[in-house]
């Protein structure tokens, strides 16, 4: 039987944008944030929390009228434990198949990982914030290592629609990980941004759109490629894997992340 959800501090919010052929529901919570996808009754979801979370997952998919049943594929972003780890639990229990940056399949696989460790937390050891995530998180599987049974690496010949609910259409973005992926969704209007751009994180004391902190990348100079590249794309809503929806265009973010 799946554990009940940790409940953090705040409820999980979901937000709908509409786009011209499917729906997208930005899921909100206190550590991490997914998305669901909604067309013609089927769901695409994108990441899924941390393994504590799995839950929680099923309960924002029933919140917007679906069942967990409905999902045909999820995208993962990248395979840091906080996206990946609800998503072990759900494939498990539901058999849908994950898709990625073919890149990332051998780190969703735990054939490696990317992944920050006690060492690179050290230099934060002072900072409040890093031992109140760590209460946060710590519940929620923050030091699971466990990986997907199966993952599939999507085509990346050009910026085409997956044949998935909504047509997301994948905007490659290494750097914090090798393969790292966001999505362009609701008819373009948005982008999911994973963790390449977040418009907040619990160690950060910054607020607004920014790079995650450096002690979370894997590789910040590509990371901070990947980001100047979304200054070229015309998306008005940022969809973070981290932080609040933000609204004032992908581009502008973008730009006000890198000046930071």
């Amino acid at each position: 039987m799946m554990r009940l959800p940790f409940r953090t501090a705040r409820p999980m919010t979901i937000t709908r944008v509409d786009g011209d052929s499917s729906t997208t529901h930005f899921v909100s919570t206190d550590v991490v944030n997914w998305v669901l996808l909604e067309q013609d009754g089927e769901l695409t979801l994108i990441d899924g929390g941390y393994p504590g979370q799995a839950a929680q997952v099923v309960e924002s998919i029933e919140r917007i009228g679906r069942k967990p049943e409905d999902v045909r594929g999820a995208l993962l972003t990248h395979a840091h434990v906080d996206h990946l780890g609800g998503l072990v639990k759900l494939q498990a229990q539901y058999g849908f198949d994950v898709y990625m940056d073919p890149v990332e399949v051998d780190h969703a696989l735990r054939h490696h990982l990317q992944q920050a460790n006690a060492l690179d937390l050290a230099p934060q050891v002072a900072n409040p914030r890093l031992w109140a995530w760590l209460a946060k998180t710590t519940p929620l599987g923050v030091l699971s290592r466990a990986g997907l049974a199966r993952a599939s690496g999507f085509s990346t010949d050009g910026h085409r629609p997956l044949d998935l609910p909504g047509a997301p259409v994948p905007v490659a973005s290494p750097g914090h990980t090798d393969g790292h992926s966001a999505y362009l969704v609701a008819d373009g209007r948005a982008l999911v941004s994973g963790d390449a751009l977040v418009s907040g994180h619990e160690i950060s004391s910054i607020t607004g759109p920014q790079c995650i902190p450096s002690l979370f990348q894997h590789d910040e100079p590509t990371a901070r490629r990947s980001v100047e590249r979304f200054t070229d794309l015309d998306a008005d809503i940022l969809l973070p894997g981290h932080g609040p929806i933000h609204h004032g265009g992908v581009a502008a973010a973008a730009r006000a992340a890198l000046s930071r």
